[in-house]
């Protein structure tokens, strides 16, 4: 670490705390050449893998894109905004942890069903008819089946 006050390349820990719920570490810093004290923090940088659209094409993780779906899938329903802020930390955490550079879109929207299927039985559905197309009753009565009986979230 380069001392902000002169530059030098020579710094010596002082201190260490974890700070924000240990998210982060604050440490105290001493110049070896100028004598100056200062301040530094150091977090995670968690990366989000880049998505692949089914045409092939990959753009970063959206977070907002996804927030957006589950709140349109939510409307008017008794879901807490809390809710929703702990299902988005769910589905990112699990597509953290595929440890992959790219995650297909499908995954994505798979995730998404699962918290709503989790949240509330109506946003699912309405999510599901949206992401899977549903081109008739028909469909959209397969998924409620599927839904009562705890079947599987696949296609």
């Amino acid at each position: 670490m380069h001392c902000p006050f002169c530059g030098a390349d020579d710094t010596k820990v002082i201190d260490s705390r974890l700070v924000a719920e240990g998210d982060s570490v604050r440490r105290r810093r001493e110049c070896v050449s100028c004598g100056e004290r200062f301040t530094t923090f150091e977090v995670a940088e968690l990366v989000m893998p880049y998505v692949v659209k089914r045409d092939g094409t990959r753009e970063p993780f959206n977070e907002e894109k996804m927030r957006r779906g589950l709140l349109r899938a939510l409307e008017k329903r008794p879901v807490s905004a809390e809710q929703v802020e702990n299902a988005i930390s769910h589905i990112k955490h699990r597509l953290r942890t595929t440890g992959e550079r790219e995650v297909p879109a499908k995954l994505v929207g798979e995730e998404v069903m699962l918290e709503l299927k989790n949240l509330d039985a109506v946003a699912f559905v309405r999510f599901a008819s949206v992401y899977r197309d549903f081109q008739d009753v028909s469909e959209f009565q397969e998924e409620i089946r599927r839904l009562t009986t705890d079947a599987p979230l696949s296609k």
